[in-house]
């Protein structure tokens, strides 16, 4: 299996929710506003020999007229067309924020025209309900009544060699994935497992829903990957982006 991490950037995150890009080569990081946390913002692609895998969507912003993250896949030399299947982790405006496009006369669709879009239908639910800051549901409305998408309803298993769980612990109904093919394993766990420093080290983080559980979560991926070889992959890790036992 091949793997494109697709950065969007470095930004710093506080209690207003807000990403505001953060330059390393310019800017000091000990000015940053107290408090915030230094991210990166990282989609991937995982090229299997039955697809051309999505995780996660990125922020949705727009560079030039282009989605970001279309451009982030053309420059990789995949036409957003390619893409057969987007995997949800869960529907925070950093991770969906791609999900969709809006264009004038054309109205809201999804942003890549021939994928499955496969999310928890309880996270939809959710989002609608709590709403901003941290769902962005004019975004996610492109995701109701669509035929592209499918709304999953616990844990299982898509095309027979993708599994997912829901964990309850980032968010009340975040999910992780596990991608098998050939032998290997490739692990995404979004925001229960977002850093490599966050799997080396125990803590409770505050911004997570269930931290314990999370904390716990992240040792046991940890352990068991070490033990089966997997290849971890962290949506907001600046320096790791992809981590192989």
């Amino acid at each position: 299996m091949r793997i494109i991490p697709l950065s969007e950037g470095t930004f710093t995150i506080d209690k207003t929710k807000l990403f505001i890009p953060f330059d390393e080569g310019r800017e000091d990081l000990q000015h940053r506003t107290k408090g915030s946390l230094l991210v990166e913002i990282q989609p991937f692609v995982v090229i299997t020999s039955k697809d051309i895998l999505l995780l996660d969507t990125g922020l949705g912003f727009e560079k030039n007229g282009t989605l970001q993250l279309h451009q982030n896949l053309m420059n990789a030399g995949i036409n957003p067309s390619e893409v057969t299947k987007v995997l949800l982790s869960h529907l925070h405006k950093d991770h969906a924020g791609g999900v969709g496009l809006e264009r004038e006369g054309l109205g809201a669709r999804l942003s890549l025209p021939s994928a499955t879009y496969y999310v928890q239908q309880t996270e939809l639910a959710l989002a609608f309900e709590k709403g901003f800051p941290s769902f962005v549901t004019e975004e996610l409305e492109c995701l109701k009544n669509n035929n592209q998408v499918v709304l999953l309803n616990r844990d299982g298993t898509i095309g027979d060699y993708i599994h997912y769980e829901i964990t309850g612990a980032h968010s009340p109904h975040h999910q992780v994935f596990w991608i098998k093919e050939e032998g290997e394993t490739i692990f995404f766990g979004g925001d229960d497992a977002p850093q490599l420093q966050q799997m080396k080290h125990r803590f409770i983080a505050k911004y997570d829903f269930d931290g314990k559980k999370a904390m716990e979560l992240r040792r046991e991926w940890w352990e068991k990957g070490q033990k089966e070889k997997w290849t971890f992959l962290f949506y907001h890790d600046v320096k790791n982006p992809v981590f192989k036992f």
